[in-house]
C-alpha cells in the first residue's frame, strides 16, 4: 500500500509541473488577447481621430475655397455691386418691415384704438421686441468687433 500511495504521490508531482506550465500558458495567451483587444481599439480610436480630421479639414478647405470665389470681381460691376450689396439690402429691408409693422401697431394703438401715447409704446416695445433687437444689433456690431479684434 504504501508502495502504491508512493508511485501515485510521485505520478501527481511529476505532472504538476506540466499542469503548472499549462495553467501558465492559460494565463499568458489571456493576456496577450487583452494586450490586442487594447491594441485594436487604440488604432479604432486613432482611425476615428484622423478620419474627423480629415473631415474637419475638408470643411475648412471648402469654406476657404467659397471664400475665394466670393473674393473674386466677375468683372461685370452691376454683378459686383449686387454681390457686394446683398446683405446691407436684405438687412436694411427688414428692419425696415420690422419698423413699419411696430409703426404700425403704434398708430392702430393711439389712433383707432384712443389709447395714450405713453401707455401705447411700452405695448409695442415689450421684453420679447426689446431681446430681439439687442440681438440683431449685437450681432451685427458683435460681428464687426471681432473682426476688427482678429485683424481682419
Amino acid at each position: 500500500m504504501l508502495t502504491l500511495l508512493g508511485s501515485l504521490l510521485g505520478f501527481i508531482s511529476s505532472a504538476f509541473p506540466d499542469l503548472l506550465k499549462i495553467w501558465q500558458d492559460k494565463q499568458d495567451r489571456k493576456h496577450e488577447l487583452q494586450i490586442l483587444d487594447r491594441q485594436m481599439e487604440q488604432m479604432r480610436l486613432g482611425h476615428n481621430q484622423r478620419l474627423e480630421e480629415i473631415t474637419v479639414n475638408a470643411d475648412i478647405n471648402e469654406s476657404l475655397a467659397l471664400l475665394k470665389h466670393d473674393s473674386q470681381p466677375s468683372g461685370v460691376r452691376w454683378v459686383d455691386g449686387l454681390r457686394a450689396s446683398v446683405r446691407p439690402v436684405i438687412t436694411y429691408a427688414f428692419f425696415l418691415l420690422f419698423t413699419t409693422v411696430k409703426v404700425s401697431a403704434l398708430y392702430v394703438l393711439v389712433v383707432d384704438q384712443g389709447m395714450e401715447f405713453v401707455l401705447a409704446l411700452p405695448q409695442i416695445w415689450d421684453p420679447e421686441t426689446q431681446a430681439l433687437f439687442a440681438a440683431v444689433m449685437s450681432f451685427w456690431f458683435g460681428q464687426r468687433a471681432l473682426a476688427k479684434a482678429r485683424g481682419q
